[in-house]
């Protein structure tokens, strides 16, 4: 039986109305494939609790973790993932790419031309407006 993971991932909008993109460290599970930053949710906290802990962890940055986006299960080949995304708010702090290789702010229309990890997809192709 695959491990099963509930994670919590971060759809934060600055006010030039672009989205926070996060590419995954060579050493992280799914490399060099692009993501929306989060992490697991502990059995204790609320979604936007677990948000807002891992986005100081992993950015040094505190949010205001808001309603949730996105959710979806997406089966890898070693793990389930049930992938939760939450509307975001930048509090306090620039995200640094403390965990990840790099970090880059994307308007929703230029979301696609990145190699997002299968998890993320259907939070982006929501996010991106139709023609």
């Amino acid at each position: 039986m695959k491990k099963q993971v509930k994670v919590v991932a971060a759809i934060i909008e600055n006010d030039n109305g672009e989205i926070l993109c996060a590419l995954r460290a060579t050493d992280m599970n799914i490399p060099n494939m692009w993501e929306f930053p989060g992490g697991k949710v502990e059995s204790e906290e609320s979604l936007q609790e677990a948000l807002e802990r891992e986005i100081k962890e992993e950015l040094g940055c505190t949010i205001q973790a808001g309603d949730v986006f996105n959710r979806n299960v997406h089966e890898y080949d070693s793990f389930i993932i049930e992938l939760i995304a939450l509307e975001a708010k930048l509090k306090q702090g620039t995200p640094e790419p403390k965990e990840h290789a790099r970090l880059v702010w994307l308007k929703r229309e230029n979301l696609q031309s990145l190699v997002w990890a299968p998890a993320d997809i259907p939070a982006v192709e929501e996010l991106i407006p139709s023609p």
